[in-house]
């Protein structure tokens, strides 16, 4: 059984994620859901000083919650769907969920731009930060309707590691997309020199439906929402790299900025 885990504090956001990767693989008995949730006692609990009983209670009405909902979600489309009940530090309960199961990939909703989730992120964008699992982010307002056409935003320059494009190929073949890899070029004329020199995406991809498709851009990220726009695409796929703590001061990911109220579902896989 693949296991995908989801990641829900029931609010619309996590809801409409849910409701997207339910359509995504319902129909198919080779996938199951593991509905991630974790609570801990609120600050105004802690203020009013409330008493371990009534504190045990509110967690045990969320778990409540958690259980029914997992249960709905088996009843009425026949997904094996295992809750996941979790106190403590997010991070920490997340990765512990994530090697339990030998999850391949976790979803998790993604808010409405805002002025705020640029310059600081979410709980989103800074999972993609820290966590090593491919996550799949699902913008409030997006439904599924098909997983057709996958744009994969490729920095030639760097190159992808042969594990990478593996996932990629996976996820390709499981629904039968065809992919575009797109690459934005500072310098368009010095692309054929760098494209000669990687072969690897030719031997790996072997099997997908996949063609290139190159623009020349100083601005990256808003070339990319350009052909995202253009292409009509279902799902973006974009590389997180990683950076050290001083790298990190001072560098945007472009993926953090792309799913930081992205109007499409970002696919991050990191390094």
């Amino acid at each position: 059984m693949k296991q995908i885990i989801v990641a829900t504090d029931f609010s619309a956001e996590a809801g409409n994620a849910l409701t997207y990767i339910v359509d995504c693989i319902k129909g198919r008995d080779d996938y199951g859901i593991i509905l991630f949730t974790l609570q801990n006692p609120s600050i105004h609990s802690i203020n009013a000083r409330l008493s371990p009983d009534a504190i045990s209670a509110t967690l045990s009405g969320a778990n409540e919650k958690l259980r029914l909902l997992a249960h709905d979600i088996t009843t009425r489309h026949g997904i094996e769907v295992i809750p996941y009940f979790s106190t403590g530090l997010f991070y920490d309960q997340i990765k512990t969920c994530i090697q339990a199961h030998s999850a391949l990939l976790l979803v998790m909703g993604m808010a409405k731009r805002s002025f705020e989730q640029d310059m600081l992120g979410n709980t989103t964008t800074t999972a993609i930060n820290r966590l090593k699992i491919p996550i799949l982010s699902i913008p409030i307002d997006i439904k599924f309707t098909g997983l057709k056409h996958i744009l994969l935003a490729y920095d030639m320059e760097r190159g992808i590691p042969r594990k990478i494009l593996e996932s990629i190929h996976f996820f390709a073949t499981e629904f039968g997309a065809e992919v575009e890899i797109f690459n934005v070029w500072k310098q368009i004329e010095n692309l054929d020199r760098i494209a000669k020199k990687d072969t690897s995406i030719e031997e790996t991809m072997k099997g997908t439906t996949y063609y290139y498709k190159n623009a020349e851009s100083h601005k990256v990220v808003e070339a990319i929402r350009s052909e995202v726009l253009e292409s009509g695409t279902d799902v973006l796929i974009m590389v997180h790299y990683r950076y050290g703590f001083w790298q990190s001061l001072v560098h945007r990911s472009k993926t953090r900025m792309m799913a930081s109220g992205s109007n499409i579902p970002l696919l991050s896989i990191s390094l």
